[in-house]
């Protein structure tokens, strides 16, 4: 039977819920994920910087790939510069397949102590996989082998499910998902095996969509991120609120974009009552909090 979105979660105004407090009068817990893909050369490339000149989906098509691949050669490294200067643990949202591609990233991010969230095994939308529990199983696998703990929580590449994949997360083990992107504060999702949190994360605050759907200039993301973190600062004057940084080392790890990022994060990092956090840490406290 299939669960549409308002069989999974029932209509809930903000303003009528229960207070949520945060540890020590904080009002924010504010995330930063960090997205690691492997884009496979022998496919259509997940997006594109370049429209090849006679149009279609060539292959090879090197330009786009190269375009990606430097995120994960130089564009991490660069940003991983501001979060060690500003102290921030983020969290690593990285296909099953980059771990072992992409060794180097995650090592450096587990030797920070990030949490590491499944984001599908390859970069591939999760209705195209030929197997949904195997991929969702497979990623888990790999990041267990590398640190040595399971994943709690799970990025769809794109933000794409199928109608399973909640109840498949469920099964599987994972204790949150991020694709419901519908709330300022975590929600539970009803799945066939028993309730899933889903964490805020954001498309608004998301450099795919600002630099490569709605085409802005750089410093659109410094911008918007201060502007919404403010807007939300202030909603959370009787309840807590979470807000969610979502960044690509290929995009915003680019030299003229980087400072934008860096300059987003210490007007964050300068205002009390702010949380930087990880998944697991919001969704902890929010089920001791609202007995989720």
């Amino acid at each position: 039977m299939v669960m549409l979105p308002t069989d999974r979660l029932t209509y809930s105004a903000i303003a009528d819920r229960p207070s949520l407090k945060l540890p020590g009068d904080a009002r924010l817990a504010v995330w930063v994920i960090v997205n690691v893909e492997e884009w496979d050369a022998r496919e259509t490339m997940p997006r594109t910087v370049l429209t090849p000149p006679a149009g279609g989906s060539p292959s090879p098509d090197i330009p786009n790939w190269a375009w990606h691949e430097y995120g994960n050669r130089v564009g991490f490294w660069r940003m991983l510069e501001v979060f060690d200067a500003l102290k921030i643990k983020a969290v690593l949202a990285i296909n099953g397949s980059a771990i072992s591609a992409y060794e180097p990233i995650a090592r450096a991010a587990h030797a920070r102590n990030w949490e590491f969230i499944g984001h599908g095994f390859t970069q591939k939308n999760m209705q195209k996989v030929a197997n949904e529990r195997e991929d969702i199983a497979r990623t888990a696998t790999a990041i267990k082998d590398f640190t040595g703990r399971k994943p709690r929580g799970w990025l769809g590449p794109g933000l794409t499910e199928t109608w399973e994949t909640p109840d498949l997360l469920g099964e599987e083990g994972y204790d949150y998902v991020c694709d419901w992107v519908l709330d300022d504060q975590p929600v539970t999702l009803k799945t066939r095996s028993g309730p899933i949190v889903n964490i805020p994360y954001t498309q608004e605050c998301n450099d795919v969509a600002m630099m490569l759907i709605q085409h802005h200039k750089a410093s659109e993301y410094r911008d918007r991120a201060i502007d919404q973190f403010e807007q939300l600062y202030a909603d959370a004057h009787d309840s807590a609120r979470v807000m969610a940084l979502v960044v690509h080392p290929y995009i915003m790890g680019a030299p003229h974009r980087l400072r934008y990022f860096r300059e987003a994060l210490e007007h964050i990092a300068a205002k009390q009552g702010v949380l930087f956090w990880t998944g697991e840490q919001i969704f902890d406290w929010y089920r001791q909090t609202a007995g989720a």
